[in-house]
This record gives C-alpha cells, structure tokens and sequence, in this order.
C-alpha cells in the first residue's frame, strides 16, 4: 500500500491533445481516477495541442515541485520533441516521467476491451489485429509491436498482428487483416491501442464496419490506465531519492 503524503508535488497530466472532445474527456477522466486515488498530488491536465489547456499555458502557472506526467502510449514525436520543447520553453525546472508504454496492464485492459466485444480466448478462428497511430521512429513502432506476444498468450486465436494506422509505418491495417487470413483466421476483430476514441480510430471504424470487423473499445478511462501513470510518477520520485 502506497504511503500518503501531503501534497506537496504538482502533477501535469500531459495528452497529445485532438479536435475531438472525447479525447480531453477521457484525460480529465483519468485526471479524475488520479485524484480519487493519489491525494497527495495537486493534478492538472495539459495537451502539447489542439485542446485546451495548453501546456505552456499550465506550466506558466506552476509553482513549486511538478512533474510532467505523459498520457502518451509510444516514446514518440510528443514524447520526444514537443513536451521538451515546451517545457524549455517555460524556464521552469520540473522532472518529467516516462510515457506509459507497453505496460502489461495496459495490454489487459485491451484484452478486456476485446472480452467486452464478444472475442473468446478459445476462438481458433480468430484473428486480432492491434491496431496503434504508427510513428516515424522505427523503433518506436517496433516497441509497440510487442504487444502482439502477451495479448495472444493463453488463446487458442488464429494469430495477432499489430498494424499502423497513419502512412508509412507497415503494416496497414488491410495488410494485417490479409496476414491474419492466410494463417487462417476466418473470424476477425480489431482492438484500438489508443486512450480514447478520435478521428483515426473514426477512420479505422469506417473501414472495419463495411469489411464485418467487430472493433473494440479503445483502452478509456480505466483504473489500470491511471495506476500505470501513477507508477511512471513514482519511477521519478524514486529516482530522486536514491540520487
């Protein structure tokens, strides 16, 4: 059991940020599991663009100990480039905790998105297509590939693929669903390795729907998803005290 503390530690809840609202509901929903369940911490949420607020906005309005907490799934562009950038930016001096990654929480809480859609573990039919928004860094793409072994471990499903849903990283969704039916899947489903619904998971809906592809939930809101950014929190607050 985690010890309470006073709060004394600002914690910025940081989103990519979409001109979709279901996007910032879903993070100021996390923010809220944050609160309920970390007291300790003054919570606030901030997206790198399109929502509001603004990080460079919040930050300006920070005072005191805070850490920038990425709600980012991939070690990618905002992860790398822009939240720096911003945080540079503001002059002030905060730490900043991993993005939440391939957690093995977070890939069960895709599975019981999955459960929730009708898949059976015990479906030799089936086939599951993890379907993620892809990056420019190879690596980065590569990382979330991973996802395919645990997700599939203990089903008897005909395969799992992880595909991309922007241009360039491969595979495409469709290329995906062909690998899957040439291992023999006759049953498929696809399950969103996002935080929140959007106009990519719109667009991967618009082509599942037409080719009879159940699609799952994309992973919300869960309690599994803010335990996992409060144990990115607590790497850092660790990390400072054994230096």
């Amino acid at each position: 059991m985690r010890a309470a503390r006073l709060v004394t530690t600002t914690l910025v809840l940081t989103a990519h940020g979409s001109r979709d609202p279901r996007s910032a509901a879903n993070t100021r929903a996390i923010a809220g599991h944050l609160r309920r369940v970390a007291p300790e911490y003054a919570v606030r949420v901030a997206f790198c663009e399109h929502s509001t607020p603004n990080l460079r906005d919040v930050l300006r309005e920070t005072t005191g100990d805070t850490i920038v907490a990425p709600l980012l799934l991939a070690s990618a562009y905002h992860a790398r480039v822009d939240i720096p950038a911003m945080i540079a930016e503001s002059g002030v001096d905060l730490r900043v905790a991993p993005t939440l990654g391939e957690d093995s929480r977070l890939v069960q809480v895709l599975g019981e998105r999955l459960t929730s859609a009708g898949a059976s573990r015990f479906d030799p039919e089936l086939g599951v297509v993890v379907v993620a928004v892809g990056s420019s860094r190879a690596a980065a793409n590569a990382q979330t590939a991973t996802i395919a072994a645990p997700l599939s471990r203990g089903t008897r499903w005909a395969g799992v693929e992880v595909a991309f849903a922007t241009e360039g990283p491969q595979p495409s969704v469709p290329e995906a669903v062909e690998r899957l039916r040439a291992r023999g899947a006759t049953k498929l489903m696809i399950a969103p390795w996002f935080l929140a619904h959007g106009r990519i998971t719109d667009r991967v809906a618009a082509y599942a729907a037409p080719a009879g592809i159940t699609m799952a939930q994309p992973l919300g809101a869960h309690r599994l998803v803010a335990a996992t950014v409060l144990d990115r929190v607590e790497d850092v607050l660790t990390a400072r005290a054994a230096a």
